[in-house]
């Protein structure tokens, strides 16, 4: 589901949130007619009846030297990349589970949602990158959402060491592993990618990032048709934030950033949150010229790791005025202000922008996630005896119903009280 792009305003914000809403809520009622039920959710637990989860996500035909995986999508480009030259590792890499398939398919485990913010000087993109590789890690510890996969995936270990050893965000993973190549001489497609130079830099980076889905191109009449073997080289240049440059005319060719580290989101409405802060970072951070543009590359990239492991948990490093700090309190409450400040600088009042970033608020005040949220259910449930999928299905069951009240208009806190 994708929204029009909107003007960073009060009245843009609305829009989203609005479309989000009008197309969601007839899809779930037709839907229901078929005893279907639409869940928003970062990595599925429960196959399809009939299967499990491993013969669902490994099967596949070949003809003729081609792999065909059986219950993907008839997307041409989805196929490719299981056919390509670039050696995909089609593996799943996270503690206690070993998966290997012939395609890319394990990919389809999981999901996002992925806010772009249009950079007002494209000269300027690379101060905007590196705020938003810095915001990665505190903004992926508030939204973490997998940390489970299918119970028959797992390996023949005991219960309790799946459930000790989860990672909040196994999406992360398993999209790394399931793309990049297991040969350190090939480049990582999926990374934390590195800060740029210039947006010159930017572009190169893309134009000479290794082919993954080779096609003949065509050219439309779009402006940036003119550029269209740069369009296909960026449609696999997968980084969990990258430069998007495109323009269906000259007056409206721009420079954006795309921001991917989070998974979707038990709500609409913090769908919304985590896009609307996302957006006031990026606009009051390089305004008021916050030093955590100077935070070391390589903390950054180990504040989204340990986000991705640990969630709100993780030990994160955030810099401040008066020098570095991992109290979490205060990395937050600074992040916070800053998205608030950006919001009303793009005109929103205070409680208008509060309303916004008041989810994400509650979650980090009751230190809790949508991931530690269904941890904390599998893991009682462990605890008291119970096998490890009856608890993993457990909670998907609760998670589904709790979402079913709160999936249009509600919030994930609503699930707490």
């Amino acid at each position: 589901m994708q929204t029009s792009p909107q003007p960073l305003n009060s009245y843009g914000l609305s829009a989203q949130e609005q479309e989000l809403q009008a197309n969601l809520l007839p899809a779930t009622e037709r839907t229901r007619t078929e005893n279907i039920r639409l869940v928003s959710d970062g990595l599925w637990t429960v196959p399809p009846t009939g299967e499990s989860a491993r013969e669902y996500l490994t099967d596949y035909v070949e003809e003729d030297g081609i792999r065909i995986a059986t219950n993907m999508s008839d997307s041409t480009r989805y196929h490719a990349m299981a056919n390509s030259e670039y050696p995909s590792g089609m593996t799943i890499d996270v503690p206690n589970v070993s998966l290997e398939a012939e395609t890319v398919m394990p990919e389809s485990l999981i999901t996002s949602i992925q806010p772009h913010v249009q950079i007002p000087h494209a000269p300027d993109l690379p101060e905007y990158f590196a705020y938003a590789l810095r915001v990665a890690g505190p903004l992926l510890a508030m939204g973490v959402n997998s940390p489970f996969l299918p119970p028959d995936l797992y390996d023949d270990v005991p219960d309790a060491t799946v459930v000790s050893d989860a990672w909040m965000e196994h999406r992360i993973a398993i999209f790394e592993s399931v793309l990049n190549a297991e040969d350190d001489s090939y480049p990582q497609k999926v990374c934390f990618p590195p800060d740029f130079a210039s947006v010159e830099d930017a572009i190169d980076a893309v134009a000479e990032d290794h082919m993954i889905v080779p096609e003949k191109v065509t050219r439309g009449q779009r402006f940036d048709d003119r550029f269209a073997h740069f369009r296909h080289k960026h449609g696999s240049f997968w980084r969990w934030v990258r430069p998007v440059f495109d323009g269906a005319t000259r007056s409206q060719a721009n420079a954006r950033i795309e921001f991917r580290p989070l998974p979707a989101q038990p709500t609409v409405r913090d769908a919304v949150a985590f896009q609307a802060v996302f957006a006031g970072l990026m606009e009051s951070l390089p305004r008021r010229e916050h030093p955590v543009r100077d935070l070391d590359w390589e903390t950054a990239k180990d504040n989204f790791y340990a986000a991705m492991r640990e969630g709100l948990d993780a030990e994160m490093t955030w810099i401040t005025g008066e020098g570095e700090t991992t109290d979490i309190d205060e990395i937050y409450g600074m992040l916070f202000e800053h998205a608030r400040d950006g919001l009303e600088l793009r005109g929103l009042s205070t409680e208008e922008a509060r309303r916004y970033i008041r989810p994400l608020r509650e979650r980090v005040d009751r230190r809790i996630t949508p991931a530690r949220w269904k941890y904390g259910y599998v893991r009682r449930r462990v605890q008291e005896g119970v096998p490890l999928a009856e608890a993993i299905w457990g909670m998907q069951s609760q998670y589904v119903r709790e979402q079913e009240q709160t999936l249009i208009e509600g919030e994930f806190v609503d699930w707490l009280s």
